[in-house]
């Protein structure tokens, strides 16, 4: 017998993985300051893009001698930017548990070439980071965000190490503690925890990302949007705020609202604080319920941002069909956009918990899970 449907929705159904939703407070009227019609390189301009990288240091606690860079190309074009002017120089480790780890995979094996030894683990499974040898170039993605999986801490990487460690972190910044002594190149986007607007990437170097920046030229052209040197120097304006190419001002604005948010809540501690309660709202769930799990094997690397979840119950006849359809029922009812798994991820659900998304809203988004899991079943029957 199917259970009843919920009486309420959530107030803000975009569980959205990327982009994300916007802060509890957004409103278009926030904008209004937006250096809109004018140059980027105009005083105004640049003032606002050096507020949206110092904004960034103070909110993530970045070290004053690291540079900071927005970039073009989302978090996507920051990765790209680092691999192909950093790696080659040593072999290089690549690490993946998901499909963006993946693609950074093949863009160093296949496109550049480069030395490089995969190191691999399943969807819901991590990397054993004691295998890695940090003497090398390591890339990997800090929080998976197709698989649910993170990297619970930075223990394992020594503090002298050889190699750099090339760090996607796009939907950990802002909702996670990354230890910055342990990460040399470190990329995100605004449209994860801080639910920006898209298209806009950040590319965060350690002094000896720079180093080697100085020291090593690639031996493969570089695109004009990856260049972060000039005669072996490292371009110091792309770290000021004199951009690569245009961004926008509109989505710059933003961004500055959304770290005037986060200071008002608390700054780190308290973005952390929300996704972590946010995806605990998830994890109960699960523990109450036997036919959902978390999609995360080990506890230690669920992620608090991208919940993954799948379907466990035997009586479920197609698990990729089912999935969809619960998705699909939470869409048609307004309680969940977006919260189908990634088309390369296992079969289930997606649930973005990041630090702009309201707990209240999760717990109504659970209530309807449980309705339209009842219903799914009862449809295939």
């Amino acid at each position: 017998m199917a259970i009843a449907k919920p009486a309420s929705r959530p107030e803000n159904p975009r569980f959205s993985s990327g982009p994300c939703a916007k802060i509890p407070t957004f409103s278009l009227d926030k904008l209004s300051d937006a250096a809109l019609g004018r140059s980027h390189r105009a005083a105004v301009g640049k003032a606002k893009l050096k507020d949206a990288i110092e904004g960034t240091r103070e909110i993530l606690g970045i070290p004053a001698d690291y540079k900071i860079g927005i970039v073009p190309a989302s978090d996507t074009g920051a990765v790209e930017m680092a691999l192909w002017s950093l790696l080659g120089a040593r072999k290089a480790e690549m690490l993946a548990w998901e499909s963006f780890g993946s693609g950074w995979v093949t863009d160093v094996v296949k496109q550049l070439k480069i030395d490089a030894e995969v190191k691999t683990a399943d969807y819901g499974e991590i990397v054993d980071f004691a295998t890695v040898d940090f003497n090398n170039d390591v890339v990997f993605t800090w929080n998976g965000t197709t698989s649910g999986v993170r990297v619970p801490n930075g223990d394992a990487i020594p503090a002298d190490r050889d190699g750099l460690t090339i760090c996607d972190a796009t939907s950990a910044a802002f909702a996670m503690d990354l230890p910055w002594d342990k990460l040399d190149v470190t990329t995100f986007s605004w449209q994860k925890v801080m639910g920006g607007e898209a298209a806009h990437g950040m590319i965060v170097l350690s002094p000896r990302a720079v180093e080697r920046l100085e020291s090593y030229t690639p031996a493969w052209p570089l695109p004009k949007i990856f260049r972060l040197t000039k005669g072996g120097k490292l371009i110091d304006g792309i770290f000021t705020g004199a951009t690569i190419n245009t961004p926008s001002m509109l989505a710059v604005e933003d961004y500055l609202v959304a770290l005037d948010w986060a200071r008002e809540i608390g700054g780190l501690p308290a973005l952390m604080a929300r996704a972590d309660t946010n995806a605990k709202v998830l994890w109960d769930f699960c523990d109450r319920h036997d036919w959902i799990e978390n999609l995360a094997v080990d506890p230690a690397t669920r992620s608090n941002t991208s919940v993954c979840l799948k379907f466990t119950d035997a009586r479920i006849k197609d698990g990729a069909a089912f999935a969809k359809a619960v998705a699909k029922k939470l869409e048609d009812y307004n309680a969940a956009y977006d919260v189908g798994a990634y088309r390369d991820a296992p079969a289930g659900l997606r649930v973005w918990c990041g630090a702009t998304i309201e707990s209240a809203d999760v717990e109504k988004l659970t209530l309807w899970l449980k309705w339209a899991f009842e219903e799914a079943l009862e449809a295939q029957s």
